[in-house]
């Protein structure tokens, strides 16, 4: 029989802030984390503005040696993953290290490295190039980097599936420690794509919002200005762990995971299927997973990235899945304020789950002004709500027709979300 997995401890650092009460605080007061970057000198570029994390110092987190030998994405799932670590208390009962794993998700790994030590190479010779190179660049480092720091031995890897890299981590976690792999998994996803080769790639496929003169509202899901998604950076871990094991030690519960689907659309590299079914059928599976109907679904953390397709795609998938219950429940787009973290976004969007749940507040899609006729459901334009949250749910859809989708319940311990007398 598959055990019960809640979610002990949340860590994050993105353009919103560096821990999770300072993003909370922000989404609800439906801040933007987006500017002209910073990073690199924008002058020419089609796009010149980001979501950057800011008032980062890996440095004073790690110390300069360490620092200097990680690449930006793992610093980032470092940190991280540390406060995830610290929030769940979970080292305090003494547990055994070779039962909790690391399993954090990448879309493109250590490229700021990559271009660095290329252009090193090219200017100052092969003697010059850092020793470290090989390691700081894999995807897996950052899982392998957050095992060390703790001595965790149980499962360690990369999930690798573009935009949906952060879901599929945070899902197969799930399923690990549900069958028994593990009795927790730090999971999520983490990713920096503030460097030029990444700009120019999305320029000239004409991905981006050129939106510079307003890089605050440049980021419009659902509406019908939209004109593109915007680049981001950072991180997003949380703790999975076996409910036993979290109940023998007392710990803290944020919500309960209980599905997981995936899918892959099978059709092009760029775009969504027209119709949505590819991540319909990622969708359903997450529910039969989750062994609920759609009309127990009360809220959706959407992909919602703000391209002309992805909107109208999922908003046809959240259609085809929920019937008429799609009127009947919020929906929102985080990435309005904190960007398109791509392997960093769908964890993020689970802790920003997890924190609904937790408080029955849910956060807005801020710059939705004028809807888009084909998105006609409501996707709580501007201001944050408070309502009732049983049941949410997080979609994921990246390159390659890849999509992620996770349900979370409110954990209560018969298990079924209802409020115990």
């Amino acid at each position: 029989m598959a055990r019960r997995v809640v979610i002990t401890g949340v860590g994050t650092v993105n353009p919103l802030g560096n821990d999770v009460p300072t993003t909370w605080k922000n989404l609800l007061a439906g801040k933007s984390g987006i500017d002209t970057i910073t990073h690199f000198d924008p002058t020419g570029f089609g796009t010149r503005f980001g979501g950057e994390v800011k008032d980062f110092d890996p440095e004073a987190l790690f110390g300069r040696r360490a620092a200097r030998r990680m690449d930006r994405f793992t610093q980032f799932a470092l940190a991280a993953g540390i406060q995830a670590v610290e929030d769940s208390g979970i080292l305090e009962a003494s547990p055994d290290r070779t039962r909790i794993g690391t399993v954090i998700g990448s879309g493109i790994g250590g490229m700021n490295t990559l271009l660095a030590q290329h252009t090193v190479l090219e200017t100052k010779g092969v003697r010059r190039v850092n020793p470290f190179f090989i390691p700081m660049i894999l995807p897996d480092t950052a899982a392998a980097q957050l095992a060390i720091e703790y001595r965790f031995q149980g499962p360690s890897m990369a999930i690798v599936s573009a935009c949906a890299s952060g879901t599929n981590a945070v899902g197969e976690a799930f399923e690990m420690v549900a069958r028994g792999s593990a009795d927790a998994i730090i999971a999520g996803g983490a990713d920096s794509l503030i460097n030029p080769l990444v700009f120019a790639g999305f320029a000239i496929m004409k991905a981006f919002s050129t939106r510079n003169d307003d890089p605050v509202h440049s980021c419009r899901p659902f509406d019908s200005t939209r004109d593109g998604f915007v680049a981001s950076e950072g991180s997003a871990l949380l703790v999975l762990e076996a409910l036993e094991h979290a109940r023998a030690r007392g710990a803290h519960i944020y919500a309960e995971v209980i599905g997981y689907g995936t899918s892959v659309d099978a059709d092009n590299m760029a775009a969504p299927l027209a119709d949505g079914s590819g991540a319909s059928l990622a969708m359903k599976n997450a529910l039969r997973r989750a062994q609920i109907e759609p009309e127990a679904v009360d809220y959706i953390n959407a992909h919602g990235t703000a391209t002309r397709l992805n909107d109208v795609a999922e908003t046809k998938a959240i259609k085809t899945v929920l019937g008429e219950h799609a009127y009947n429940i919020a929906i929102s787009s985080t990435k309005s304020m904190t960007g398109h973290l791509l392997g960093g976004a769908g964890a993020l969007e689970a802790l920003i789950c997890a924190k609904t749940l937790q408080t029955d507040t849910i956060a807005p899609t801020i710059n939705l002004h004028d809807q888009d006729p084909e998105c006609d459901l409501y996707y709580t334009p501007n201001q944050p709500e408070k309502r009732p949250v049983n049941i949410a749910m997080s979609n994921s859809f990246g390159f390659g027709g890849h999509n992620a989708t996770i349900v979370l319940r409110k954990y209560t311990a018969n298990g079924n979300g209802e409020k115990e007398e």
